[in-house]
């Protein structure tokens, strides 16, 4: 428990000194509000059969990003050398900072969702399913991005080598195109993504439907996702993490 609360207290300490910044607050919501609009303008008839993808995608640019950044970024100011000296495990460090990069992310998320649900009318059949989608998808993909972070030592190798992982897989997992109209070499392809359960979660619990036919997949594959990212990423940070 006393690590949980100096956890808890890395993640306020990153959510004052970084994620509550007005430049961040307005891109987090500005970035996919546009993006979805553009949708909506182009084609008013089919847009709600992308807010899933849409959702999903904030939650992995957000994610990823906000939680490369602020580790790398005190890699090389020195402050994350100091809390590599405090009386904290390597586990509660990376509990700390994925916790305060899962919410930023699950905020943007739910502000997104709320608008296209008061403004455009997007369903939401299955609340609770859409939750866990949200949930798990913050999770995985704030490991992700710390994974990344200690891996580099710049903030913009950070981000190459994320947009290196991001950018394939958007157009491999749902996001844009429906897994059933995936041509036949994709589709193996995008069941190795950890993104297209997260995007098949949504799907379901806004529409009710998913390629897999119902949400335990996704569910327990976007859990599987969630662990190894985190046995990885514990076992990378205590590697690396002093370098």
């Amino acid at each position: 428990m006393n690590q949980m609360v100096r956890a808890l207290c890395i993640s306020r300490k990153d959510i004052e000194s970084y994620y509550g910044k007005p430049p961040l607050i307005t891109w987090g919501l500005l970035f996919p509000a546009v993006l979805m609009l553009a949708v909506y303008i182009k084609d008013p008839q089919t847009y709600l059969a992308i807010c899933p993808g849409i959702i999903a995608m904030t939650l992995l640019f957000g994610n990823t990003s906000m939680a490369a950044i602020v580790v790398t970024f005190e890699k090389r100011s020195g402050t994350f050398q100091r809390l590599l000296l405090a009386p904290v495990t390597c586990r509660t460090i990376i509990l700390g900072k994925a916790i305060s990069a899962a919410a930023y992310g699950m905020a943007s998320s739910l502000v997104l969702t709320l608008g296209l649900v008061a403004l455009l009318g997007m369903p939401l059949e299955h609340p609770f399913v859409f939750a866990v989608g949200l949930l798990l998808g913050a999770i995985t993909f704030s490991l992700l991005g710390l994974i990344a972070s200690v891996v580099v030592r710049e903030v913009f190798e950070a981000m190459t080598l994320m947009n290196f992982f991001r950018f394939p897989i958007l157009f491999i997992s749902g996001v844009f195109v429906p897994l059933a109209a995936l041509p036949a070499w994709a589709k193996p392809v995008a069941l190795v993504s950890p993104l297209t359960y997260i995007v098949e979660l949504l799907r379901y619990g806004i529409h009710g439907q998913s390629y897999f036919g119902g949400f335990w997949i996704p569910v327990v594959v976007s859990l599987v996702f969630a662990v190894v990212s985190w046995i990885v990423g514990e076992r990378i940070f205590q590697q690396r993490a002093r370098l």
